[in-house]
């Protein structure tokens, strides 16, 4: 560990000289990509500065202890010792942590795909309170949302809605919300006062950057119509939807959202882009153990992660057996509880993989 600490410090200092390079200053990308390495970097170059402080502070301490007469010198030099052992252990357990592998898409903006599944327009509604759970979550972290595409119901949920969620940390916390999401209640609908289940499927990607996935433009077909459903006059009245199928692979993204045919392709281009992206990532993962798929994120729909029960007020994680009564707070963007044990257990199963 402490050969790869050092090689590591070399580096961040490598990083912070280059850095004041004015031919790279110039260059932005690659200014870009140094900062983001060297932000990385700072919180474990600082604990291993700290560390190698208190070695060296125990170090003089038990030199000092070695020729010291004087009795109340003696215990409070060995009183020191044990504090400064105590703390050394503390910073190398967190060296470990920060040293486990990082997830690769760590850092990147996200895109969200919310689907109704089973349970019609009970379902549909449900899309539209994790919509509204995750926007709050990310207004309280002074995060930026953007609607990209929403297939709206009569009466007021979503058969589908793709979002984007921008902010510094947003993937590193809403990485592990992929899975289905299970709701149990009494539908508005329901006469007979019967809980219903109901079920939505979410993905959470990292949202790709232009330099993430080259894409030819011959490889794209590119149709334009006139949107229907909710938009108002100008939006359905005009020729600004656009449908994008990347022949190759067959994936197909639409977006009718704009009243600009060339805003609603710029979007459909960013989860076309994104979703490519995700296919590129799977094919890394199938050479990669399951826990590194798991820790990676997948977007794995299938997997039923949490279940949301109204008349309980109880919402469940299923992954990690941790049950809140508090379902009222939480739809209401309250989930770092959750999210806080989610990264604890990511952390518990890293270490054990290193450890085997």
């Amino acid at each position: 560990m402490l050969d790869r600490l050092e090689k590591l410090n070399e580096r961040f200092h490598s990083i912070e000289n280059t850095m004041s390079d004015p031919s790279v200053v110039s260059d932005q990308n690659k200014f870009r990509d140094l900062s983001k390495e060297h932000s990385q970097l700072s919180p474990i170059i600082r604990s291993y500065d700290l560390y190698k402080e208190s070695q060296k502070q125990l170090a003089e301490s038990k030199k000092m202890l070695e020729t010291e007469t004087d009795s109340d010198m003696k215990q409070m030099l060995t009183d020191e010792i044990d504090d400064l052992l105590k703390k050394i252990e503390n910073l190398e357990n967190e060296l470990l942590i920060k040293l486990l592998p990082k997830d690769p898409n760590s850092g990147k903006n996200i895109i969200f795909e919310i689907r109704a599944g089973t349970g019609g327009e009970e379902a549909a509604l449900f899309v539209a309170d994790l919509l509204r759970m995750y926007t709050r979550y990310a207004d309280t972290k002074g995060w930026k949302v953007e609607l990209l595409e929403g297939n709206f119901t009569e009466i007021g949920g979503y058969k589908e809605i793709i979002f984007s969620i921008a902010g510094a940390e947003s993937y590193d916390n809403l990485k592990y919300e992929s899975g289905t999401h299970r709701v149990q209640r009494i539908p508005t609908t329901e006469s007979g006062g019967r809980i219903h289940t109901s079920a939505v499927t979410v993905a959470v990607l990292p949202e790709a950057e232009e330099r993430d996935i080259d894409i030819d433009p011959n490889d794209l077909r590119i149709d334009v119509y006139r949107a229907s459903g909710h938009g108002g006059q100008s939006v359905n009245t005009t020729d600004s939807a656009v449908r994008i199928t990347h022949v190759p692979t067959g994936l197909v993204v639409t977006c009718q959202d704009e009243k600009s045919q060339h805003k609603n392709k710029a979007k459909a281009l960013r989860v076309l882009r994104t979703r490519l992206y995700e296919k590129e990532m799977q094919a890394f993962l199938e050479k990669e153990s399951a826990l590194r798929k798991s820790q990676v994120g997948s977007g794995d729909r299938s997997e039923r992660i949490r279940t949301y029960n109204y008349p309980q007020s109880r919402v469940t994680d299923h992954r990690i057996g941790l049950t809140l009564y508090n379902l009222e707070s939480f739809l209401e963007g309250n989930i770092d509880e959750i999210v806080e044990e989610l990264k604890k257990n990511e952390i518990s199963l890293l270490l054990k993989e290193v450890n085997e």
